[in-house]
């Protein structure tokens, strides 16, 4: 860990040499670029400094301690000196072995969140629409907004599937670990008999790109227009709004027809569009990288069964990190923050065991 710190500490100089060189002062994209990650590293810096300042003070207090000439008062100062130090040195060190894990350049960004129907039939589409429930009323207890991009509805009032984007604070940190299959237990309102059926929805999270990460050529869409059309016959336009955007050289579609201008609907399928491609170019890079992947809870692959929700013991099982709750009625109304924090931790716990730290 320390020879970490130490080449931390010759990197900050080293920034701190580029920040003043004029070619760099002339160049807004290579001093964003180098301020931004002298940010980053002067808080592990700082840090790392508090650390030796501490650790120089309980080594003085020990001194005092051994040293045969010192008088009793001053023992007795130095006891306090070590008493105090020695669990503030561990926090400390702590603090810097998560100072030093990898930060995730995805952590900050927003969010595409996408929510689709599985096994279950009508059940697993009331599923969708308790999970977008529950993911909004999370998104006002952080103070993040979410707003709804494509929604298709099911007969029974239900969603077949649910496109929203999420912007916010650390949006993507906090709901990474969300993407996967989600699988619910409970009695149908439909079910006489009080049988309980299991059905599933799966969550894709996709982080929102900036413009510059993704570049799309126009010559590479294929734009088809179509009059949009609701469950049941609902919301049918008389013109053709709707748009769907094929982006050639991946094979990825994307259909946008929940506005009823088809320039904001093809708007929103071109942001849908570069967040599915960037997410791609995300997984291809993170499988070149075995470790990336393994350090990760889960792969985040939408077939994986991440959690169970099961309303008739009111309990919720992560089955990542073997977490049982038996909170689901509050957890359904968008108190996610234990299940959250739960996975947070153990991805830092399994990345400080990846780093050696």
């Amino acid at each position: 860990m320390f020879s970490k710190l130490e080449g931390v500490t010759a990197r900050v100089e080293e920034l701190n040499a580029l920040l003043m060189d004029p070619n760099v002062l002339s160049d807004r994209r290579a001093l964003q670029k180098y301020g931004r990650e002298a940010n980053e590293k002067r808080a592990i810096v700082d840090k790392y400094n508090e650390y030796k300042r501490i650790s120089a003070n309980i080594q003085e207090a020990k001194q005092l301690l051994s040293d045969p000439t010192s008088d009793s008062d001053m023992k007795e100062l130095a006891k306090g000196e070590l008493d105090e130090n020695e669990p503030l040195l561990a926090t400390t060190e702590a603090e810097l072995r998560q100072l030093l894990l990898p930060k995730d350049p995805l952590d900050d960004k927003n969010i595409f969140i996408e929510i689709r129907a599985g096994t279950g039939g009508d059940e697993s589409s009331l599923f969708v629409a308790d999970m977008l429930r529950m993911y909004e009323r999370y998104a006002e207890m952080m103070r993040w907004k979410l707003e709804l991009v494509e929604v298709a509805e099911s007969d029974v009032g239900g969603y077949k599937e649910v496109i929203a984007t999420v912007r916010g604070d650390s949006v993507y940190s906090h709901l990474k670990f969300e993407a996967g299959t989600h699988r619910v237990q409970r009695i149908p309102t439909t079910e006489a008999s009080g049988r309980i059926h299991t059905s599933a929805c799966t969550v894709a999270i996709i982080p929102e790109p900036d413009d510059i990460e993704v570049e799309i050529n126009d010559s590479d869409l294929k734009i088809d227009t179509f009059r949009a059309s609701g469950a049941g016959g609902q919301h049918v336009n008389t013109t053709d709004s709707a748009v769907r955007i094929t982006h050639t050289p991946t094979g990825v579609v994307v259909s946008c027809q929940d506005e009823r201008s088809q320039i904001k609907n093809r708007d929103k399928a071109m942001k849908i569009l570069k967040a599915r491609i960037f997410d791609a170019m995300i997984k291809s890079r993170d499988d070149e990288t075995a470790s990336t992947r393994k350090s990760q809870v889960g792969s985040g692959d939408r077939s994986e069964r991440i959690r169970t929700y099961n309303f008739p013991q009111n309990r919720l099982t992560d089955h990542r990190i073997n977490l049982t709750l038996h909170s689901l009625d509050k957890v359904m109304v968008g108190e996610l923050h234990e299940v959250v924090n739960a996975l947070i931790s153990n991805y830092r716990a399994e990345m400080l065991k990846s780093e050696g730290l």
